[in-house]
């Protein structure tokens, strides 16, 4: 096996964990964004739309990071 192909097991977490608070970052503001426009074109300025959309970003990229975490063995 050649020495550029071993990884540690903690490299690779390291990798996916950064993955995946980059994707929560992405995705929560893609909800923030989405749940704005929303509130301004169809609930009259309320902020609980931006919150909602907010929450199920996050909610996803919980999600995908579960999944991506739990095949590290």
């Amino acid at each position: 096996m050649p020495v550029a192909d071993m990884s540690f097991s903690e490299d690779k977490f390291g990798q996916r964990l950064d993955k995946c608070i980059s994707d929560s970052i992405i995705k929560g503001c893609g909800g923030l964004a989405i749940g704005t426009v929303a509130s301004l074109l169809f609930f009259k300025r309320r902020m609980w739309p931006a919150w909602v959309g907010t929450g199920f970003g996050i909610g996803v990229a919980y999600s995908t990071c579960e999944k991506s975490i739990s095949l590290i063995k």
